[in-house]
């Protein structure tokens, strides 16, 4: 579907990633979809190390490229600018280098970006004993001014008051994504036409909270039930954390961050939701991408994949995905990718959650039969139920 009027063109979408020797990646390449891209893996393996890395590349280019006097970009410009911005998203303890890969003697990790317009592709690489600058190998010609979006797995609307200048003054060991995306919820809200297109991607998601989230003067976000005034606000910290979290969503929407081209890498969006919730979440997600946005998300809820599965077949037939499958092998994490998730192999994910349900119903079936399951055991059976449907149909 084409970018519905009212939102920018973005100037470069994130075409793949390649790594050699980044922490737990000896070597891998992703090859993304404009649309929908689904990072899944154990604990450990390095999902959000995979959401970082490009992020942090394309917000020093969004940076600069908002400045009105932005100096054209230069090897010499990026090789701290870029070092600088790794060392504050990831937050190595005394060196960029120790996001080498690390094994005995030294190692270099080398990074290269490639985007639709290849004049905003980057290459570099660093030493492990490098401390604050990389090599540039490949710079930009030119600047993005379209920002990309980080939401962590913690929402961030009840830390958000005094935040940022907190954050700029003083050391926190908190990874400047925060910041960044405190930034971007604290901007002014869209108006007139841009508004009313904002408010159709947004209105699903303030229907499962009862209201509209409203930044007042106080620097403090509150929910405003539908139909009442400022005397019936809530203070945010009051509502549910799942809330908060599609709270959030809402107003990067209203504030034109999203979709507007942007790219949004979200961590675990499924954290602390119910089910319920995570179905929208799910279709906001694919409503952005319809829209023109790019998604890349980490995750290793089930859940939240059959739904990206369900959606997909239907309601958002014809919007780009790719799957990305991470498990451990001898000596690095290895990386299986597919435009359909039943075709990654081996989805590592789903192991244990298939080997519960086959526990389950092992130890279900000791002592009972679906067919004499009484009225009082009602939620026994759909689970049992259930967990047959996971074990014989899998994904």
């Amino acid at each position: 579907m084409p970018v519905p009027a009212g939102f920018e063109e973005g100037e470069a979408v994130l075409k793949s990633l390649e790594v050699r020797n980044f922490t737990a990646f000896q070597e891998a390449r992703l090859d993304f979809a404009e649309g929908l891209n689904v990072i899944v893996g154990e604990n450990g393996t390095g999902k959000t190390h995979l959401l970082k890395l490009p992020y942090t590349a394309m917000a020093v280019n969004a940076e600069e490229g908002r400045k009105r006097n932005g100096r054209q970009p230069t090897k010499a410009f990026l090789r701290t600018r870029l070092a600088e911005k790794l060392i504050n998203v990831f937050r190595p303890e005394d060196r960029l280098g120790r996001l080498a890969r690390r094994h005995k003697g030294r190692s270099r990790c080398e990074v290269d970006l490639r985007f639709s317009e290849s004049g905003t592709s980057l290459a570099f690489n660093f030493a492990s004993q490098n401390k604050s600058e990389v090599v540039i190998d490949r710079s930009p010609s030119v600047w993005c001014e379209t920002a990309p979006v980080f939401l962590p797995a913690h929402e961030l609307l009840t830390i958000y008051p005094g935040f940022v200048p907190l954050y700029e003054a003083y050391h926190l060991e908190l990874d400047e994504t925060w910041r960044d995306t405190c930034l971007l919820l604290g901007s002014l809200t869209l108006k007139g036409v841009h508004e009313r297109k904002a408010n159709r991607l947004k209105s699903p998601l303030e229907e499962q909270i009862g209201g509209r989230i409203v930044l007042e003067r106080n620097d403090r976000f509150y929910l405003r039930p539908f139909g009442a005034g400022p005397s019936s606000d809530m203070e945010i910290a009051l509502v549910a954390e799942g809330w908060r979290k599609i709270a959030m969503l809402a107003r990067l929407i209203a504030t034109g961050a999203l979709p507007n081209k942007a790219c949004l890498f979200w961590d675990e969006p499924e954290s602390n939701l119910n089910p319920k919730l995570i179905r929208e979440v799910a279709k906001a997600i694919l409503t952005i991408c319809r829209a023109g946005g790019q998604v890349i998300v980490a995750t290793h809820s089930l859940f939240l994949l059959r739904e990206f599965e369900v959606l997909l077949e239907d309601e958002f037939k014809g919007v780009e995905q790719r799957y990305f499958a991470l498990r451990r092998g001898n000596e690095a994490v290895e990386i299986s990718q597919a435009d359909e998730v039943g075709d990654v192999d081996p989805l590592i994910l789903l192991d244990e959650e298939l080997r519960q349900s086959e526990r389950f119903i092992e130890e279900f079936s000791r002592d009972r039969s679906p067919r004499t399951v009484s009225a009082g055991d009602s939620i026994h059976a759909s689970t049992w139920s259930a967990a047959c449907s996971t074990v014989e149909g899998g994904v």
